[in-house]
């Protein structure tokens, strides 16, 4: 499902560059569930956006679903992300102006899908968001809105989910809700799922977790799951 080789990013400085990643290599899986963590400003969050397409990398190769992605062109990375992924965004990402059913059938509509909109009510329901389907962003809470997020992330049936501090901006409480459910809808899905955070807690869901220090990614064992 993912491929990586001798991954390298950094950024320009004033003076120097600043190395994020160096020569990464990592394989997942199709279903596997994997977290990455690590401190501030380690580069989880460039990693996650590398593997969508939306940054492109320094040097080294990214393979998605046999694709490398350094070969592929903007309007072909869109249709790799239109079809084959959902992302879950830290800050939610809504569309202001839509209400909850149009943000969540827009990647269906997208991609030409007659039944967009009964799928996207169909997936409100399954986060339980029925009743607050013609409510816009602004009318939700924090919680409703992720969940909201959540829904148009899976409503396609993503083979990978790319899930950046799903919880971040949530309570504990809410966030403990939107955890269980981010993992109950990707078991039911099959999918593979890449989800970066700085809660351990959360990570130690997952079937493998990633430490990200200095550039490099290490294997947890610690936190893994058994087999």
């Amino acid at each position: 499902m993912i491929e990586l080789k001798n991954l390298s990013m950094s950024y320009p400085m004033r003076q120097e560059r600043l190395q994020i990643l160096t020569d990464v290599n990592l394989t997942i899986t199709q279903g596997e569930t994997v977290a990455i963590i690590g401190p501030s400003g380690s580069g989880k969050t460039t990693l996650l956006l590398l593997l969508a397409g939306l940054e492109q990398a320094e040097s080294g190769e990214i393979k998605l679903i046999n694709e490398s992605l350094g070969t592929m062109d903007h309007d072909q990375l869109a249709d790799l992300r239109r079809d084959h992924l959902g992302i879950v965004f830290q800050s939610f990402h809504l569309i202001p102006s839509l209400t909850a059913l149009n943000n969540v059938s827009l990647p269906l509509e997208i991609a030409g899908q007659k039944d967009a909109r009964l799928k996207a009510r169909q997936m409100l329901n399954k986060v339980d968001l029925q009743e607050r389907a013609d409510h816009f962003p602004s009318q939700l809470s924090g919680g409703e809105q992720q969940r909201v997020a959540i829904a148009r992330a899976l409503v396609h049936s993503p083979k990978l989910v790319l899930a950046d501090e799903p919880t971040g901006n949530l309570d504990l409480h809410t966030g403990d809700r939107i955890t269980e459910l981010l993992f109950t809808l990707n078991e039911e899905s099959g999918s593979t799922m890449v989800m970066v955070t700085h809660d351990e807690q959360i990570a130690k869901r997952c079937q493998r977790v990633l430490r990200l220090h200095q550039g490099q990614l290490v294997e947890d064992e610690h936190h893994a799951l058994p087999a």
